[in-house]
């Protein structure tokens, strides 16, 4: 008996099909991740870290040689008061004490010019003074044959040169007001400070401590206390 054989065409199977891997849902966070976010989180954090950490410095005038030159910059630490107190022969950083009224800025106007102090792009609209702290609340102050004297007693000042110490002039004495501080500068021959002009300075207009010097290369270094 002849054998049949089934001359229909075969069924071919259907392709096997890959399912498109489903796409995860989209972060709400993910633009967090564009150029332009992230040039926004960096100026936030340098901003935050400039109002309440550490702020850099230019040096301005002579005031403070030998200890600091002009064009120098230097790093100031604005939170180290919140924890100590201030020392003799401290380089602070503080605003001026005899500054006029600075214009009222309001809404949007103060958001704009604090941000733009922030980053740099707009200056302070007040003057801020270094010098290094010599008579704390309470003390008298007196310099005579180009000596500081502290209630009585001889500073020693390993920081002034002798051609610097020349120009330590009879003063006082006097005696530094409760919450105050008598500052002075490095170059007693050339400075606004408690002898000439500036007075006492009150601790609530004290930004911070100046711990290291940034600014030129050369020059990189901490600032000696005493």
């Amino acid at each position: 008996m002849a054998s049949h054989i089934d001359e229909r065409p075969a069924t071919e199977p259907a392709p096997e099909t890959t399912p498109e891997p489903s796409k995860p849902p989209r972060s709400r966070f993910a633009w967090l991740g564009s150029l332009p976010a992230l040039i926004v989180i960096a100026l936030l954090v340098a901003i935050l870290v400039k109002t309440f950490l550490v702020q850099a410095f230019y040096i301005p005038s002579e005031s403070m040689e030998p200890t600091l030159q002009v064009g120098d910059r230097v790093f100031v630490n604005k939170f180290v008061y919140d924890f100590n107190d201030i020392n003799r022969g401290d380089v602070i950083v503080f605003e001026n004490p005899n500054e006029g009224a600075l214009p009222a800025r309001q809404g949007i106007s103060a958001v704009l010019h604090w941000f733009g102090e922030g980053v740099g792009f707009a200056q302070p609209e007040g003057e801020d003074y270094i010098k290094r702290v010599i008579g704390l609340p309470g003390e008298s102050i007196e310099i005579h044959d180009h000596t500081v004297y502290v209630d009585g007693t001889p500073l020693a000042e390993p920081y002034l040169t002798a051609e610097k110490r020349g120009c330590n002039n009879d003063f006082g004495p006097v005696e530094v007001p409760a919450s105050h501080l008598f500052m002075l500068g490095d170059n007693r021959c050339n400075s606004a400070d408690s002898r000439y002009g500036l007075g006492f300075v009150s601790e609530d207009k004290v930004v911070g401590k100046a711990f290291v010097i940034i600014w030129p290369p050369s020059d990189i270094g901490g600032i000696a206390s005493a």
